[in-house]
């Protein structure tokens, strides 16, 4: 199969005519994930190959200790090389970058051009936009873990999770699980998943950005209808699709992210609830899967805590994605 995905990505690399795609064999949700995984590799390392002669920019950074100018590489450096110039705290802390005062912008995001910057933690005076680049990046590894929890048998169709909204007690992904039918999962099936999702969080890696052509997003979702059904609406109004990978996961998002894994602190996977099929009957139902989480260094007594884990256990409020598609998801990251 990896032989098969280098060849496949060779001819995309080499070619925008999606007629020229290879038609592949079906496979299984571990498979595809992998196959994700190589494509998104193979393409970010096409994207730096490209940028050639390396051109210098000025960064001006405002923020403890002092003020500074930084000299980096266009197109190469990004938010997070500028931390690690100034210290480990820096690197470690820091969940977003804010470019000119006014752009949101990924910290493993290369930056394009001469610039002010800014780093973002979760205990600035006006934590919105980090607290909606926490909450979406919860959303995104709560894809991540529920891809892998369940057997080779049982196949899982990521759907899409909407814009951030914190007021509504949950972060959630909208999952087809179609051999399931009525499933309700126990409260050990609940532990286990979210003791998957510790895992990967305590293994601090970076959530990565890249954007890719509509021919090879489609490329790489063509095992999975929802997505690829979701691409060209998102490819017409952006000009581009963006994805997210964190570990071997890559899905869709137009962003922001926070920087790492590291910095999700305690959490629980609520709830599932199914919610209602599509109109004609094409598909059956969706799992709402709802979690709960705090920033790290975020502390809460268990008490506390466990009021929030009750209201996130209650059904998200969020609308159906199976109404008819509209790229609504949350973003406030610049065009590239």
């Amino acid at each position: 199969m990896k032989r098969h995905a280098v060849c496949v990505s060779r001819i995309l690399l080499k070619s925008n005519n999606a007629s020229s795609i290879v038609s592949i064999r079906c496979l299984n949700t571990k498979e595809a994930i992998e196959r994700r995984h190589h494509l998104f590799t193979l393409e970010k390392k096409r994207q730096l190959d490209k940028v050639g002669r390396i051109e210098k920019i000025e960064v001006n950074y405002k923020g403890i200790p002092n003020d500074c100018t930084l000299v980096m590489n266009k197109d190469l450096s990004t938010p997070y090389d500028c931390a690690r110039h100034l210290s480990e705290w820096h690197a470690d802390s820091s969940a977003l970058a804010v470019i000119n005062d006014s752009v949101y912008w990924d910290m493993h995001r290369p930056l394009t051009e001469n610039c002010t910057l800014q780093f973002q933690n979760f205990t600035v005076p006006e934590p919105q936009q980090v607290n909606k680049a926490f909450w979406r990046t919860c959303s995104l590894l709560l894809g991540a873990c529920a891809s892998v929890a369940f057997k080779d048998t049982v196949p899982v169709k990521l759907h899409s999770f909407p814009g951030p909204d914190i007021r509504s007690g949950s972060f959630i992904y909208d999952i087809d699980l179609p051999t399931l039918d009525n499933w309700v999962p126990t409260a050990q099936e609940l532990q286990t998943l979210s003791a998957e999702y510790v895992l990967l969080s305590r293994k601090c890696l970076p959530i990565e950005r890249l954007d890719v052509s509509e021919e090879l997003a489609l490329e790489m979702f063509k095992d999975n209808e929802h997505k690829a059904g979701q691409i060209p609406s998102i490819a017409r109004a952006n000009g581009k699709v963006t994805l997210y990978k964190v570990d071997k996961h890559v899905d869709i998002s137009k962003g922001p992210m926070i920087s790492h894994t590291g910095l999700i602190g305690k959490l629980t996977i609520a709830s599932v609830h199914q919610i209602p099929g599509s109109e004609d009957g094409s598909l059956k139902r969706l799992y709402r899967f709802q979690g709960v989480a705090l920033p790290t260094g975020v502390i809460l007594n268990h008490f506390t805590f466990s009021i929030l884990q009750e209201r996130a256990k209650k059904l998200n409020s969020a609308r159906s994605p199976l109404s008819k598609y509209e790229d609504t998801r949350d973003s406030v990251a610049a065009s590239a």
